[in-house]
C-alpha cells in the first residue's frame, strides 16, 4: 500500500495512456471494420443491380424475338438462371389467368405499357417473390424471381457466417437475401443504396455487427505492457533523479552548517588563542620565579601579571570576534522575500527517504500567505536543523509513536513555523541550556547546532524557542518577520 501511495501519479498516468491507447486501436479497428463493410455491401450493391438489368434484358430478348420457337426456349430460362422460377406469355388480346395474380399482373401489363418499360410487381415480395411484367406490341412477357437466389454463395464478397444481414425493401416490403450471425451488443454499420434500375426499385439494406470478441484485445494488451513497461522505466529514472538532487542538496546544506559552526572558528581558535596563551604561560611563569626570589622582586612580577592579564584580555577580545563572525557578517544582504511552506516542504522533501525508513507519520498543518524576510539559505539551514534533531528524537520512542508536525501560522507582523515531535522531550534540568554553545546531550553531538539556529534567526530579526511541552515531545516555534502583499513587511 505504501508503495501505492507514493507511486500513485506514475500509476495514475499509467492507466491513463492504457486506456487512452486501447481506445486509439478500437477505433482504428472499427474504423477498419466500417470501411470493409462498406466495400463489401457495395459489391452486394453492383451484383444485384446487374441482376436486375439481366431481367430486364431477358425480357426484352423475349418480346424481341417472340416467335414460338422462343417461346418454347423461354421455358427452359429457369434452368439457365436457377433464380427464374416461372416465365409467363400472354397475347396483348388476350388476359393473364392465375386468378387474383393474373389481376395483378394484368395492372402490372398496364403500367408497363404505359411507362414504356419493365414492371415490377412486389406484392409477394415477403414470400420471396418478384413478378416482372414487360408489355410488348404482340405479346407481354412476365418472369417469376425468387429473390433468396438472386446472389449465390460463392458470390458474396464475405463469408458466409459472417455477422452481414443484407435485406432487399421497397415500400414497406422486406425480404432478407442473407441472414448472418448475429452478434449482441458491441457496434453496428449500415448500408442504404437504392437498386440503379427503376423496374426493380429495391433498396439494398446491409447492416454489420462488430462484437466484443472482434476487437483488437492482443494488441491492446501489448500496447499496455509496453506503455506500463515505458512508465516504469521512466519512473525509475524520475526517482533516481530526485534522490540524486535530494543528495545534492543534503550535501549543500551539510557544508553550509560545517562552515558556519566550524570552519573558521576552529581554524581562529587555533591561531588567534595561541600567542595569547602563551604570553599568559610565560608572564605567570615569569612572575612565579620572581616571587620566589630572596628577596622577591614583586614590582617586575607585578608588571609580568599584568601582562598576563592584557594577554587574557586579548584572548577575550579573540573569542568576541569569532563570534561575531559566526553571526554570518552581512547577511542582511541577504535577506529576500520567502515562503516559508515552501522552504518546510523543500526539507521535508529532503528527509523524506529518512522520515519514511523511520515510520515517522508527518503532518504540516496551516493555510495562508506565509511569505517573510530571510535569508534562504540561513532559514533552510534552521529548519534541516530543527527536523533532523526532532528525527534523532523520534528514533529513542517506539515507531508506533513517531509523530511530526510542522505548524504554520502568522500573528500579527510574524509569521511562525512551530515544530513538534512525540519523541521523549527535554529534561526540565536541560531546557535553559539548550541554545547554550557546545551544549548537547548527545555523546556524538557537537553542541553547536541550536546555537548556530538561534544566531542565524537573530540575525534575520526572528527568533527561535524552546515552548513549554503540552505533553510528551518538545516544540521549536521559528518567526520571522511576515511580508504584506506588496511584499513590504507587515
Amino acid at each position: 500500500m505504501t508503495f501505492v501511495r507514493a507511486h500513485m501519479r506514475w500509476i495514475a498516468g499509467a492507466l491513463i495512456l492504457c486506456l487512452i491507447s486501447s481506445a486509439w486501436l478500437v477505433h482504428a479497428e472499427l474504423q477498419r471494420a466500417r470501411r470493409e463493410f462498406e466495400t463489401q455491401a457495395g459489391i452486394v450493391h453492383r451484383v444485384l443491380s446487374l441482376r436486375a438489368v439481366e431481367h430486364e434484358a431477358i425480357l426484352a430478348t423475349l418480346a424481341l424475338l417472340d416467335t414460338p420457337a422462343t417461346a418454347e426456349a423461354a421455358h427452359r430460362l429457369p434452368a439457365i438462371y436457377p433464380r427464374i422460377v416461372t416465365v409467363l406469355r400472354t397475347e396483348r388480346t388476350q388476359t393473364w389467368a392465375h386468378g387474383t395474380l393474373g389481376m395483378e399482373l394484368s395492372r402490372a401489363e398496364a403500367s408497363s405499357r404505359s411507362a414504356g418499360r419493365a414492371w415490377g410487381l412486389v406484392s409477394g415480395m415477403e414470400q420471396g417473390r418478384l413478378w416482372l411484367v414487360l408489355a410488348g406490341e404482340a405479346a407481354s412477357h412476365a418472369l417469376e424471381i425468387d429473390l433468396a437466389g438472386l446472389v449465390t454463395d460463392a458470390e458474396w464478397p464475405f463469408a458466409i457466417d459472417a455477422p452481414v444481414r443484407i435485406d432487399l425493401m421497397h415500400g414497406g416490403h422486406r425480404w432478407r437475401i442473407h441472414s448472418g450471425a448475429d452478434e449482441a451488443g458491441g457496434w453496428r454499420f449500415g448500408f442504404n443504396r437504392p437498386l440503379d434500375v427503376r423496374s426493380q426499385p429495391f433498396d439494398v439494406v446491409a447492416e454489420r455487427s462488430v462484437g466484443w470478441d472482434e476487437l483488437p484485445w492482443a494488441q491492446m494488451l501489448a500496447s499496455s505492457a509496453v506503455l506500463i513497461g515505458l512508465m516504469a522505466g521512466a519512473a525509475a529514472l524520475a526517482q533516481q533523479r530526485i534522490a540524486r538532487r535530494r543528495a545534492e542538496e543534503l550535501l549543500r546544506l551539510g557544508q553550509v552548517g560545517r562552515l558556519n559552526a566550524m570552519g573558521e572558528l576552529a581554524a581562529g581558535m587555533a591561531h588567534e588563542l595561541n600567542q595569547p596563551l602563551t604570553a599568559i604561560l610565560a608572564n605567570t611563569g615569569a612572575a612565579v620565579r620572581l616571587l620566589r626570589d630572596e628577596p622577591p622582586d614583586t614590582e617586575t612580577a607585578r608588571t609580568a601579571m599584568e601582562a598576563a592579564a592584557g594577554q587574557a584580555r586579548r584572548a577575550a577580545d579573540v573569542l568576541g570576534r569569532l563570534r561575531r563572525s559566526v553571526e554570518r557578517p552581512g547577511g542582511a544582504e541577504r535577506v529576500q522575500v520567502v515562503d516559508l511552506r515552501a522552504a518546510a516542504e523543500a526539507v521535508l522533501h529532503l528527509l523524506e527517504p529518512r522520515l519514511r525508513e523511520a515510520g515517522v507519520r508527518v503532518g504540516l498543518e496551516g493555510a495562508g500567505d506565509f511569505r517573510v524576510q530571510a535569508d534562504p539559505i540561513a532559514l533552510e539551514q534552521i529548519v534541516h536543523n530543527l527536523l533532523t534533531n526532532a528525527l534523532q528524537a523520534l528514533l529513542r520512542v517506539p515507531a508506533t509513536e513517531r509523530r511530526l508536525t510542522l505548524r504554520l501560522a502568522n500573528d500579527g507582523a510574524r509569521a511562525s513555523l512551530t515544530v513538534t515531535d512525540s519523541g521523549p522531550g527535554i529534561p526540565a534540568a536541560q531546557r535553559p541550556r539548550v541554545f547554550a554553545p557546545f551544549y548537547t546531550t548527545r555523546a556524538e553531538g557537537l553542541g553547536l547546532g541550536l546555537s548556530l539556529c538561534e544566531t542565524l534567526a537573530a540575525s534575520m530579526d526572528g527568533q527561535l524557542e524552546l515552548l513549554e511541552a503540552s505533553g510528551r515531545g518538545a516544540a521549536f516555534r521559528l518567526s520571522l518577520p511576515r511580508v504584506s502583499g506588496q511584499g513590504m513587511r507587515a
